[in-house]
């Protein structure tokens, strides 16, 4: 009779330990389906956040003799980065259309140099900068057509 009584017990206690971990588990799931359905495109304000982060991170970098390419491609690689977990990889300029990882890391690559040219002009490059200068004007050019 005593096995029997502490069998029960360990079923109570088992049962009392699983249900609320599941009731837990459960919740859990539906937060992060809810908070996938809810993702809002990124705003211009959101844009302009995510990339004055990444040019304050590429300056303080430089600063710190971080090499530049790895700093850049840290700053680039965690603005496409934050772009995909909070906003799904929509940016609401270009409507509903879901950037890849690459095109938000080119874009952010791109957004941060110009940014870092304003905040740390002497931190960039001369052969990064004269890059930028040749993208934008092209960028520039094909825009008035």
């Amino acid at each position: 009779m005593n096995i029997n009584y502490s069998k029960r017990i360990f079923k109570l206690i088992g049962i009392s330990l699983i249900i609320p971990f599941s009731f837990f588990e459960i919740n859990t799931l539906n937060k992060q389906i809810k908070a996938e359905k809810n993702l809002a495109a990124a705003s211009d304000k959101d844009l302009f956040l995510y990339r004055q982060m990444g040019a304050s991170y590429l300056c303080i970098a430089s600063k710190a003799e971080v090499d530049f390419s790895k700093g850049l491609g840290i700053a680039s690689a965690t603005f496409a980065n934050v772009i995909i977990g909070k906003h799904g990889g929509v940016i609401k300029e270009l409507g509903d259309k879901k950037l890849d990882e690459e095109k938000l890391y080119n874009a952010g690559t791109f957004q941060i140099v110009g940014s870092a040219l304003n905040i740390c002009p002497e931190s960039i490059p001369k052969n990064i900068k004269n890059d930028y200068e040749k993208r934008l004007k092209q960028l520039v050019k094909q825009s008035k057509k």
